[in-house]
């Protein structure tokens, strides 16, 4: 074959490739072309910020959770109110907004549960309807099961529509109303604090106390004669309570109430800020309520101590400067300028150029801090981690070494000592 030939054919070949490829592309389904990036919910696209409710509905059409935006934030209804976790609201608003149409799949109903976008009115539905309020047009759509073993997307359906399809990101949908709560309550760390009081429900208290904030260890106070700490940091955990601590779930107080047998825990920090908690046991769970308040004279007397601090550090910077150019006296001409220049540029920190202002804005800062704890603990009572609690009731025995027992004596140590014969 010469070279004219084999290029015809080579010719012919990339022809009937091309052609080929243009027929498939042609005859490809509609989700294959013009669907493919076409968003799933056009309607919300620039318009997260206009969503002011989301209710989600499952199986036997049960409502789950509704969620309603109000002034400042959202709230959850099924929780009388309680404040939802805005991150994931527009989390899960981003997504939708987001995801794309991959692919469509059955327009069956009788194999929609396969696909988890059955009917929710039904008793075994497996998706959610998520029902979205606040946009010009009405957003109802059923997420479905997730496609992970598929290679991705999540498999959804408009309610009312037949077609199902394939869109992309994992849109599952959280069905427990605590998720959706706002569970940060405070993070406050151990530092920070200079007592911990912990009041058991037969009374006994036991308690533990820094003398300074720089102090690594908080020291069991009160300790009973002849009794010894298990180590110098058994007290430490109790301290880290108030530091990233988050609720499993929430009740109206009015809904969750304590019971007889109480347990007391009074945080007390060196900046004066004093957050109280009582807790207790009910059904398997672990619950609290707190309480924040401000003692200002606590306040105002570690104030008192920065204050001076931040002075004496000042003057040690000024005395260094000053000193730098006493040693280089010898220095002549814009040298010496700039050495004695540097001496009077120290940095005057707020509390030494006007103590009254950074006093002012320090007990602002804290005056706020408590007003903000307060409007997240009123009203409310909370389940807690279980490993939360269990350092809100420890109590005098698990912070000392155990009690040693004394070994019987032997049935032949009490006997007398036999008589030698002569």
């Amino acid at each position: 074959m010469n070279a004219k030939k084999l290029y015809l054919l080579i010719a012919v070949a990339v022809l009937a490739l091309i052609a080929a490829f243009a027929i498939n592309r042609a005859n490809r389904p509609q989700s294959d072309v013009a669907a493919q990036a076409k968003p799933l919910l056009p309607q919300l696209h620039d318009h997260v910020n206009d969503v002011n409710a989301i209710t989600l509905t499952g199986a036997g059409g049960k409502v789950l959770v509704a969620l309603k935006r109000g002034k400042d934030d959202w709230s959850v209804t099924e929780k009388s109110g309680y404040p939802a976790d805005l991150a994931k609201i527009r989390e899960f608003l981003l997504k939708l907004d987001q995801a794309t149409l991959i692919e469509q799949k059955t327009a069956n109903p009788k194999l929609y549960a396969e696909l988890g976008v059955d009917e929710v009115k039904d008793n075994g539905a497996k998706g959610v309807l998520v029902d979205i309020g606040g946009l010009t047009q009405p957003v109802k759509l059923i997420i479905g099961n997730y496609n992970g073993a598929g290679g991705g997307g999540t498999f959804v359906r408009m309610d009312g529509q037949t077609q199902s399809w394939l869109a992309s990101g994992n849109l599952t949908v959280a069905k427990n109303v605590a998720d959706w709560e706002q569970r940060e309550l405070t993070d406050i760390p151990s530092s920070r604090l200079k007592s911990i009081t912990l009041t058991n429900p037969d009374g006994k208290i036991m308690a533990a106390a820094k003398e300074n904030p720089g102090d690594s260890n908080f020291k069991v106070t009160d300790v009973p004669k002849g009794r010894e700490v298990s180590s110098d940091f058994v007290a430490n955990s109790l301290g880290s309570v108030l530091s990233g601590l988050k609720a499993d779930d929430v009740f109206a107080a009015k809904n969750a109430v304590p019971g007889d047998k109480v347990y007391k825990a009074d945080y007390t920090a060196f900046d004066g800020l004093i957050v109280s908690a009582t807790g207790w046991e009910q059904g398997g769970k672990d619950y609290a309520q707190f309480a924040a308040k401000l003692d200002t004279v606590a306040a105002n007397a570690q104030i008192d101590a920065d204050q001076a601090k931040a002075k004496a550090e000042y003057d040690a910077a000024v005395d260094a400067a000053n000193k730098k150019v006493a040693e280089e006296k010898s220095t002549t001409g814009a040298q010496a300028k700039a050495n004695a220049t540097a001496a009077s540029d120290v940095a005057k920190p707020l509390a030494v150029s006007d103590p009254a202002k950074d006093r002012q804005g320090k007990l602002d800062a804290l005056n706020k801090e408590v007003t903000l704890l307060t409007k997240a603990f009123s009203g409310w009572s909370f389940v807690l981690p279980s490993y939360k609690f269990a350092d809100m009731t420890k109590s005098m025995d698990d912070m000392l070494k155990p009690l040693e027992t004394k070994k019987p004596e032997s049935k032949d140590a009490k006997k007398p000592a036999a008589k030698a014969h002569k």
